[in-house]
């Protein structure tokens, strides 16, 4: 299932405009992302993972996943803290887990806002990447919750909110 999401993002205008993009080290029954990760690299483009540092989330180039992600907060793959810092501002698409996801945009995350502090501040189009099971009606969602532009599971592409997740990177639409 995590490959027929990987070939679905691949389809995307987003995906084939982006320069930088910023992915998660899948743990548990999240969506894999190795396949994505890797094809970012094969494609030149500018990989960004993230690392828990305290109560932010901290972007950091990756050039190999295999050397450069270490066991960290939760045992969860992260990059090694020496490696370089990204400006969140400078990803174009952004690769999001989640526990649950609706058509609108909503995104139930782990509860403590990792990623909606930082997506807050961002243009870069933001995708969930989950399995068709994860997607419910209506999400809880409170004001410091940031949408998705759009959800991708094995089946289909959902567009939300503000354009999908073909919007051009600060735009607005499709």
């Amino acid at each position: 299932m995590g490959a027929r999401v990987a070939g679905r993002v691949f389809t995307l205008d987003a995906y084939r405009r982006a320069r930088c993009v910023a992915a998660y080290a899948a743990f548990g029954s999240e969506v894999s992302t190795a396949a994505i990760t890797a094809r970012v690299l094969t494609d030149g483009k500018q990989l960004a993972m993230a690392r828990v540092e305290g109560d932010a989330l901290v972007l950091h180039r990756v050039l190999d996943p295999a050397r450069d992600l270490v066991p960290g907060t939760w045992d969860i793959p992260e990059p090694a803290p020496d490696l370089p810092v990204v400006d969140p501002r400078a990803v174009d698409l952004f690769l999001l887990p989640g526990l649950a996801f609706d058509p609108g945009g909503g995104r139930l995350g782990y509860g403590r806002g990792f990623f909606d502090r930082v997506l807050a501040e961002v243009p870069g189009v933001k995708v969930a990447l989950a399995f068709d099971g994860q997607l419910v009606e209506a999400v809880p969602v409170e004001p410091r919750d940031v949408a998705m532009d759009g959800v991708v599971t094995p089946t289909r592409v959902i567009e939300c909110g503000a354009g999908g997740p073909d919007r051009p990177k600060g735009g607005k639409g499709p």
